[in-house]
C-alpha cells in the first residue's frame, strides 16, 4: 500500500468505522441520528489532553476507591464499627463498585444528550462524588480520538487508577495516623472535588462526529453471539478481580505480615496496575487487542494458582503483586477497544452501558463469595480467583475465533484486513463483494472457520 493510500486510510477511518459488516443492533433507532458531515480526525492532537484527563478522573474514581483497603483494615483494627462483620465490611466494598456500574443507563443518556453532554455529567458527578457517573460517561471518550493508538490511549487513561491507587493508598494510611480518619476524608473529598473540576472541562467528546448512539438498553445487542462472548469475558473478570485487589491485604497479613508491610504490597499491586495497562495497550495495537486481552487474562490465572499459592512472605507476597498487577486489571485497559471490535465504534457508548449494568452483580458479590471461601483457606480463594481468569480466558479465546472467521468471510486482503482491525470491524465494502454462491460456501464451512480461529497465529 503506498503512503498516499495510508494516510487516507488514517483520514478516513471513522467513515469507515461507521460502515461495518455488523449491522447496528437496533437499526431505528441509528437511523433516527442526524447524520453529522465528516470531520477529519487528526490522529491523537488534543486527543492527549483527554487522555491526561481520562486519567486523573480515573486517579480520583478508582484509584481513591482501592484505597478502601486501608480503611477497612483501620475498621477492624480499631473496632470503629461495634458489631460489624467483616462480611459486612466486604459488602460495603463491593456495593460502592457495584451503585458505580448501575448508574451507567442514567450517565450514557446524559452524555448523550445535546443539551447535557459529557463535560457536564462529569460535574454533576464530581459535585456529588458519583463515581459511576464520571466513570462511565468518560471512558468511550479517548477511542473516539484514536485509530492507530485507541488501545494505547485507553490504557493511559486506565492506568490512572493505578497510580491513583498507590498514591491514595499511601497517602490515607499517613493521613489517618496523623490528623485521624475525619479529617481523611474531608482533605480526600476536597482533592477529588478540584481535580476532578479541572477534568470535567478540559475533556471533550466526538460524539457528533462519530456518530455515537447513546441507547442506555440496548436489549438487541444480546441477539449478537459475539456480544455474548465479550459479556461472559468481563464477568469472568471481574469477579476476580475485584476478589484480588480487596483481598491482598488482608491475605498478607494472614501470613504473617505487619500492617504497614501488607500496604506497601497492596501499594505495589496498584503501581503494577498503573505501569502495565500502558504497556498492554501498546501491544494491544501492535499484536492485536483480542490477542492480548486473552493472553494476560490467562496469565494473571496461572500466576494465582501458582506464584500466590506459595507468597508466605514479604518478597514473594512483592513478586507476585508485582507480576499479576501488570495484568490483573486487563479488563479496564481494553474493555473499550475490544467492545469496538464486536459491535463497532457507533454503538460503543450503548455496549459499554450494558455491559456495566451486567457487571454490578459479580462487582458486589466477589468479595462476599471469596470471603466465605476463605473460611476453609486463603487457599480454596487463591484457586477460584485463578480459575476464575482461566475462565474469562476461554471466553476472549472463542471471541477470537469469532473474529479471525468473520474477516476469512468478508475474503479480505492483507491491507483490508490490517484497515478492518484499525478501524473496529469488517467494512461493508468488503462484504458486498460476496454473491449468492460464495455466501452459500462460507455457511458450508463455519464450524472449520471457527475451529481454525482457536489455534491460528494472526494479529486480531
Amino acid at each position: 500500500m503506498s503512503d498516499s493510500e495510508t494516510k487516507s486510510d488514517d483520514h478516513n477511518g471513522e467513515a469507515t468505522t461507521t460502515a461495518m459488516a455488523t449491522a447496528p443492533a437496533n437499526e431505528a433507532q441509528v437511523a433516527s441520528v442526524p447524520q453529522q458531515p465528516p470531520e477529519q480526525l487528526k490522529e491523537g492532537g488534543y486527543g492527549w489532553v483527554v487522555v491526561l484527563a481520562a486519567a486523573l478522573l480515573n486517579a480520583h474514581t478508582w484509584g481513591l476507591n482501592s484505597s478502601f483497603a486501608v480503611f477497612l483494615a483501620y475498621y477492624l483494627r480499631n473496632n470503629t464499627f461495634e458489631g460489624a462483620t467483616t462480611l459486612g465490611f466486604a459488602f460495603v466494598g463491593g456495593v460502592s463498585v457495584g451503585f458505580a456500574l448501575l448508574v451507567s443507563p442514567i450517565a450514557t443518556i446524559l452524555a448523550g444528550h445535546k443539551r447535557f453532554g459529557t463535560r457536564k455529567t462529569i460535574f454533576l458527578g464530581t459535585v456529588f462524588e458519583t463515581m459511576g457517573l464520571i466513570f462511565v460517561s468518560s471512558v468511550p471518550v479517548p477511542s473516539q480520538w484514536f485509530n492507530k493508538k485507541r488501545s494505547l490511549a485507553n490504557a493511559c487513561a486506565a492506568a490512572g487508577s493505578g497510580f491513583g491507587g498507590l498514591t491514595y493508598s499511601l497517602g490515607t494510611n499517613a493521613m489517618i495516623a496523623s490528623i485521624g480518619l475525619p479529617w481523611a476524608f474531608r482533605i480526600l473529598a476536597i482533592l477529588c472535588f478540584v481535580v476532578n473540576s479541572i477534568c470535567s472541562y478540559l475533556i471533550r467528546d466526538r460524539n457528533q462526529a462519530v456518530g455515537s448512539v447513546h441507547i442506555a438498553l440496548n436489549w438487541q445487542l444480546f441477539k449478537r453471539p459475539p456480544f455474548l462472548l465479550y459479556q461472559g469475558w468481563m464477568i469472568f473478570s471481574m469477579i476476580p478481580y475485584t476478589a484480588l485487589v480487596f483481598s491482598i491485604v488482608d491475605y498478607c497479613q494472614s501470613v504473617g505480615l505487619t500492617a504497614s508491610q501488607a500496604s506497601l504490597v497492596g501499594a505495589l499491586l496498584n503501581l503494577a496496575q498503573g505501569l502495565g495497562r500502558p504497556v498492554i495497550g501498546l501491544s494491544s495495537d501492535s499484536v492485536g487487542r483480542l490477542n492480548v486481552a486473552g493472553l494476560c487474562t490467562a496469565f494473571c490465572g496461572i500466576m494465582c494458582v501458582t506464584l500466590w499459592l506459595f507468597s508466605t512472605n514479604l518478597a514473594t507476597c512483592i513478586v507476585f503483586a508485582m507480576l499479576a498487577g501488570t495484568v490483573a486489571g486487563v479488563i479496564w485497559a481494553t474493555a473499550a477497544p475490544v467492545l469496538a471490535e464486536v459491535i463497532g465504534l457507533q454503538l460503543l457508548p450503548s455496549g459499554l452501558s450494558l455491559s456495566w449494568i451486567i457487571l454490578v452483580l459479580p462487582a458486589t458479590f466477589a468479595e462476599v463469595i471469596v470471603l466465605e471461601i476463605r473460611q476453609r483457606g486463603y487457599r480454596a480463594a487463591q484457586l477460584f480467583i485463578g480459575f476464575m481468569y482461566l475462565a474469562a480466558f476461554l471466553f476472549m479465546w472463542a471471541l477470537r475465533s469469532w473474529k479471525l472467521r468473520e474477516m476469512e468471510a468478508a475474503h479480505l486482503n492483507k491491507e483490508e484486513r490490517e484497515g478492518a482491525l484499525r478501524d473496529d470491524g469488517v467494512v461493508r465494502t468488503a462484504s458486498r463483494r460476496q454473491d449468492a454462491m460464495e455466501r452459500a460456501s462460507i455457511a458450508t464451512r463455519t464450524s472449520l472457520a471457527y475451529a481454525k480461529g482457536l489455534w491460528s497465529f494472526e494479529r486480531v
